[in-house]
């Protein structure tokens, strides 16, 4: 009988550096995302982590815990490919800060504005902190005109945690996620090897079916290879669906041949290219006189 990976919401967390989220997402799922030896040694995450979860009324859905660190910007921003739902955590001490806003912007330029706000640590702080933080976010949900429900929790005590559960399930409920129809297409958020397996890549597939034994092309390379195996949340299957996180394991391809912002799909489908034409949206508080004639711009 042929398994298939079914269609999914994603979940993203965001927010400042030590609010919480990795501890939320361990909460709700059992999983630590931090996975490297840097990672638990530091306390802090550094890159991208994978979780997964059943909620009380409906399918699996997928969770991308991101670094809330500046220093790790560009690899927060390569978990977002295929975001429904966004739990932007505000520490209860702390309120928002620097990367809570950050998250944000980058948030309503990629167009998403599907959120939780996941007020954390809440039992670490007297009703009036909490009062004036609940206060802050308010304000702060309205300057970027967000519409989101805050949750008080504290992820080590389990706080609130039910609450917050029950409101992700309706919130899923109220999502309508796209057919993503047509040729299959994955940007590929990491790579490495598996001894025994070879290359594996992992990453959101935005568009048509994966299927064990298809021939892709890897691009900006222009490598061909073929799918051994494909994994949806740890579970071996057959085809994989549009809208999944999905581990692909690839032959004939050797790891240091495809890394993170490479695409993989059909042979032929797409075409390198050395130009690029972008319309430029500067946020409300950016200084739009830094983009002028010859200005030189990072691309993520």
């Amino acid at each position: 009988m042929e398994t298939v990976g079914q269609d999914q919401i994603i979940i993203a967390t965001a927010g400042h550096v030590d609010h919480g989220k990795t501890t939320l997402i361990k909460a709700l799922t059992g999983i630590d995302t931090d996975t490297m030896e840097a990672e638990k040694k530091r306390g802090l995450t550094i890159n991208l982590g994978f979780a997964f979860f059943d909620l009380p009324n409906h399918e699996q859905v997928g969770i991308v815990d991101v670094p809330g660190h500046e220093r790790f910007l560009k690899n927060m921003i390569a978990g977002l490919s295929g975001i429904d739902l966004v739990l932007l955590v505000v520490d209860a001490a702390e309120g928002i800060m620097p990367q809570t806003k950050e998250h944000v912007e980058i948030m309503s330029l990629l167009g998403i504005d599907n959120y939780i706000v996941v007020l954390s640590k809440i039992d670490t702080v007297d009703d009036d902190i909490r009062e004036l933080v609940t206060e802050d976010v308010k304000d702060f949900l309205k300057k970027h005109d967000i519409e989101a429900p805050i949750v008080p929790v504290d992820a080590i005590s389990g706080t609130g945690m039910k609450n917050l559960i029950e409101i992700m399930d309706k919130k899923v409920d109220s999502i309508k996620k796209p057919k993503y129809n047509g040729i299959p297409r994955i940007n590929v958020d990491r790579s490495f090897s598996i001894k025994g397996f070879g290359t594996i890549i992992t990453g959101t597939l935005l568009e048509g079916e994966l299927t064990k034994g298809m021939t892709l092309e890897a691009f900006p390379s222009g490598k061909t290879t073929k799918i051994r195996n494909i994994q949806v949340h740890d579970e071996d299957v057959d085809k994989a669906m549009p809208g999944t996180r999905t581990a692909v394991n690839l032959a004939n391809l050797k790891t240091e041949e495809i890394r993170r912002g490479d695409v993989l799909t059909l042979p032929g489908n797409i075409q390198p290219t050395s130009m690029l034409d972008v319309d430029f949206r500067i946020l409300p508080d950016k200084n739009a006189h830094l983009v002028d004639l010859w200005s030189r711009v990072r691309v993520y």
